[in-house]
Parts: C-alpha cells; sequence; structure tokens
C-alpha cells in the first residue's frame, strides 16, 4: 500500500481527489485479494462437504466488519450493508462453482 497524503494536507480539491482516487485502486485490490480467498474457500467447502452459505460464519463476518467500523469511527449499519452485499456476491461466486463442479 502506498502512503497516502492526509487528509488535512491537501490543500486544493484536485490534490484530494487524487489521494481518494489512489486510495480507490488501493481498496479495489484488496477486495481483489479478498477473492482469492473465497476462490481457495471454494476448494475448501468442496473438500468438506460444505455448503456455500453457512449462516452463522456470515453473521461473524459482518459482526466482525462493524465492529472495526465502530473502532474506526465508521457508520456500522453503513458497513454492514456493504458487507452483506460483498459477502453475499462472494457466497454466490462460491455457489455457481460448487453446483458446476
Amino acid at each position: 500500500m502506498t502512503k497516502l497524503t492526509p487528509p488535512e494536507d491537501c490543500f486544493s480539491m484536485e490534490a484530494l481527489r487524487a489521494e481518494i482516487d489512489r486510495l480507490d485502486c488501493e481498496l479495489v485490490q484488496r477486495l481483489a485479494v479478498r477473492a482469492g480467498y473465497i476462490d481457495r474457500a471454494i476448494a475448501l467447502k468442496q473438500l468438506s462437504g460444505w455448503p456455500a452459505r453457512i449462516p452463522e460464519r456470515v453473521e461473524e463476518v459482518v459482526m466482525n466488519a462493524r465492529a472495526v467500523a465502530a473502532g474506526e469511527g465508521l457508520d456500522p449499519d453503513l458497513i454492514e450493508a456493504l458487507w452483506r452485499q460483498l459477502v453475499d456476491w462472494s457466497i454466490a461466486r462460491e455457489a455457481r462453482v460448487i453446483r458446476e463442479e
């Protein structure tokens, strides 16, 4: 990850937007890494005979994200909504493969 200029050190909208764009790029790159872990979960779930959706784990992941958000001063409800969408996408990705093989 690159070192970002702190928001208070951005003295123009152009500088601020450049940092936001840089951060957005890093977020997408980290989500791509997460998707790699989801791909590995597919293989491990297949070996274990587990379903794509494990409700207890879904709730654990979402509650973990809410806790981190609260600790960072972010709106936990917003993070929960984002994470539920991310988890649903991940489960759909797993389910497509698990059903196909």
